[in-house]
């Protein structure tokens, strides 16, 4: 038998977290106070506003592990902040009331997104801190000291439908050669230009990505996922670039030296 969902329980997912019943129309709400280009550029999707969805679940997510809902004493209200601003830096926080339906699978209900000098955040008498997902500064930054052991055959077979259309019918050898070069040139690039290497959060830890251009030296294909070991880091995987920004904008909104939605 379920058990009762309770005012500080804090599951996983956003969906069992809270009921969100128009999540497209108020996301558009979001959108409109916190605004951004939250669009794929490259990658087909039938859904609004992808990233923007995405922050928030995954956001929601980090928020859940470090316990930073905060409830009102008679638990009718919760809140917890997005870390998104206004035009103004006026921080946004998502509001929920208790869910009055019967056959509630969630305690609380989507109430409003709300800029942090309305009235509607009286109840709470401390508003929360935004997740914080990095101890370490320096993992922000690429070490061009540390040594960088890519996977080269592991990033193909693996990712071979990401790569440009002209370069996937390629050999393995050929391929193999084009990604090399491309990751030489991308470490000279970033010893010249920290930014180049844009940090994301994936399974509780700090990753850097870092542009391949393959096809073209001004324009970058994919985003080379780079982790970071005690001496060295290592490369196994790439993303798109619509999913490397997805994941580098839980951390920051990332600098558009190359990484574009």
């Amino acid at each position: 038998m379920a058990t009762t969902p309770g005012p500080y329980d804090t599951p996983a997912s956003f969906q069992e977290f809270a009921l969100m019943p128009k999540f497209d129309e108020n996301i558009d709400n979001l959108a409109s106070l916190a605004p951004e280009d939250w669009d794929y550029h490259n990658t087909p999707c039938s859904e609004s506003k992808p990233v923007l969805r995405n922050y928030i679940k995954y956001t929601y997510r980090r928020i859940a592990q470090e316990k930073k809902v905060a409830v009102t004493q008679d638990e009718k209200h919760a809140c917890w902040n997005t870390g998104l601003v206004t035009p103004h830096q006026e921080p946004i926080y998502i509001l929920f009331e208790e869910n009055k339906f019967t056959d509630r699978q969630t305690y609380w209900h989507f109430w409003k997104f709300a800029r942090r000098g309305i009235w509607e955040l009286n109840c709470f008498p401390a508003l929360p801190e935004m997740a914080h997902y990095y101890d370490d500064p320096s993992t922000l930054v690429y070490d061009t000291r540390k040594d960088l052991r890519a996977n080269i055959e592991h990033i193909i077979n693996d990712n071979r439908c990401r790569f440009p259309a002209p370069l996937q019918a390629m050999s393995d050898f050929a391929l193999q050669n084009i990604l090399k070069g491309a990751i030489d040139s991308v470490i000279e690039r970033v010893k010249r230009n920290y930014k180049a290497a844009v940090p994301q959060f994936y399974d509780g830890t700090i990753q850097l990505l870092l542009p391949l251009c393959l096809t073209d030296p001004a324009r970058a294909d994919l985003a080379l996922v780079v982790e970071r070991f005690s001496e060295f880091y290592r490369a196994s995987t790439c993303l798109t670039l619509d999913w490397g920004y997805n994941n580098a904008r839980q951390i920051a909104r990332p600098d558009r030296d190359w990484l574009q939605p």
